[in-house]
């Protein structure tokens, strides 16, 4: 069907967080959050979160609950973009409506450009809340680290150089891929958290029917759900797999970020706001923040192990198995990035096919490149990466027998001077790491001069 126009959506002004209620159960807590859109749908989102029945205070997972409950309204929220969200369950401070505020605007960065909706940051949601007050304190000692896995080349290198002791890892609706490779990094079940997020299909039902619909801030809902899980388990760190090239937005001259929730923005927010409103006691940061997505290439193409286990395509996460799809951006970019480590032999036989061979993929390429008029709404690296990426893989090719990209790459942009930029070596101190984990760091990128 048809998208419906902005005034038969903005109709419905109202939006409702009512209520929400958790179920204690054996090995896992269930978690159930009931939202309104007022005279269109009501929908109940659903969070299945593993637990060790570890001694734990139910105020606080409460506390935590309704926090997570705050940031998935946007997922429902965005359908129509009410004026207002009531909140009937709990009370947030304007402190607290600031930060969500923030999350809304800038996590639907995207999304609203795509749909051409102008906001106003000032007026676009007002919160009205009533309901009790989440005050609950902890006396907290966890112990060993939580690691976010996706599925794709960050998290694996993560997994393996992150040099902390007890180490776990969490994911949110998992598929074979990301479990291939915590095994492949020697976890096992008892170490993995697999939690279940599942969607109203009233909301999957106002999509087809032609309401708003786009991306929306997934990893900033990682960053409260990982919360809870750690809490739940005894977990002290949060170690996410963000690097400083998400910090790069998409459009030129337009705070646009399709990374927002992995910027390290956010994660500055994320961590001022935990330990404000959450617990000082639980620590949530990007281990691989101070290296850029060139760097962690490199890093990964040293490990063979994950090779032919990882996936990052989104289109390709749809199909079982997970493949990937070759005409993505994500595809493009991920192929490019490694080639000047694997190209040719190991990369067509991870891809199953030469992506620098397909003369279809020139706009997206040009994009990646920054010749385009946007970089691509994906996870993909800085310009300047990508472009240093393919000089390099040139240089060490015959110039006379390049595939199609790559050649013209070299007859419209190719410049070596580029690679005295020397990204292999960069380092960005703009971090969360400790003195101890910078150091560690550091000696994995300056030892390989």
């Amino acid at each position: 069907m048809d998208k419906l126009s902005l005034e038969e959506i903005k109709k419905y002004k109202t939006f409702i967080f009512d209520r929400f209620t958790v179920n204690y159960k054996e090995k896992e807590i269930e978690i159930l959050y009931y939202y309104e859109i007022v005279n269109l749908r009501k929908f109940i989102h659903k969070l299945v979160i593993p637990w060790n029945n570890a001694n734990i205070s139910k105020d606080f997972v409460e506390k935590l609950a309704f926090n997570i409950g705050v940031l998935e309204i946007v997922s429902y929220w965005k359908a129509t973009l009410a004026d207002k969200i009531i909140i009937n369950c709990g009370v947030l401070s304007d402190r607290q409506k600031e930060f969500f505020r923030k999350v809304y605007y800038y996590g639907l960065g995207e999304f609203c450009y795509v749909n051409n909706i102008e906001l106003n940051y000032q007026d676009f949601v007002h919160f009205e809340c009533q309901g009790k007050t989440y005050d609950a304190e902890i006396t907290y000692d966890g112990e060993g680290s939580l690691i976010a896995i996706g599925g794709g080349k960050d998290s694996c290198v993560t997994l393996s150089i992150y040099p902390g002791q007890n180490k776990s890892c969490f994911i949110i609706n998992p598929q074979e891929v990301m479990l291939e490779c915590a095994y492949a990094t020697g976890l096992e079940d008892k170490d993995i958290y697999q939690v279940r997020r599942i969607i109203d299909k009233n909301l999957l039902e106002l999509n087809e029917e032609g309401f708003l619909n786009g991306h929306t801030p997934f990893s900033a809902m990682v960053a409260f759900v990982s919360f809870l899980t750690a809490y739940l388990n005894k977990k002290k760190y949060i170690v996410l797999s963000n690097e400083s090239s998400a910090n790069e937005g998409n459009v030129m001259g337009m705070k646009v970020n399709h990374q927002y929730s992995k910027s390290y923005e956010f994660e500055k927010d994320f961590q001022e706001y935990a330990q404000e409103f959450l617990s000082k006691n639980i620590k949530y940061y990007s281990f691989l923040r101070p290296l850029s997505e060139y760097q962690i290439a490199m890093l990964f193409a040293r490990d063979k192990r994950y090779h032919k286990i990882f996936k990052s395509c989104n289109p390709g996460s749809k199909q079982v198995p997970w493949v990937w799809c070759g005409e993505c951006a994500k595809c493009l970019f991920v192929f490019a990035l490694l080639s000047p480590f694997l190209y040719k032999e190991e990369l067509v036989d991870i891809f199953q096919q030469d992506l620098f061979t397909k003369e279809e993929l020139l706009p997206l390429f040009k994009e990646l490149l920054g010749k385009g008029e946007k970089k691509p709404f994906d996870c993909v690296g800085t310009f300047e990466e990508i472009n240093y990426a393919v000089t390099k893989t040139i240089k060490n090719l015959d110039k006379d027998k390049l595939p199609t990209l790559l050649k013209y790459y070299y007859d419209n942009y190719y410049d070596e001077a580029i690679l005295k930029l020397d990204l292999e070596h960069q380092y960005c101190e703009e971090n969360s790491l400790d003195v101890e984990e910078n150091n560690y760091l550091k000696g994995i990128i300056y030892n390989d001069r």
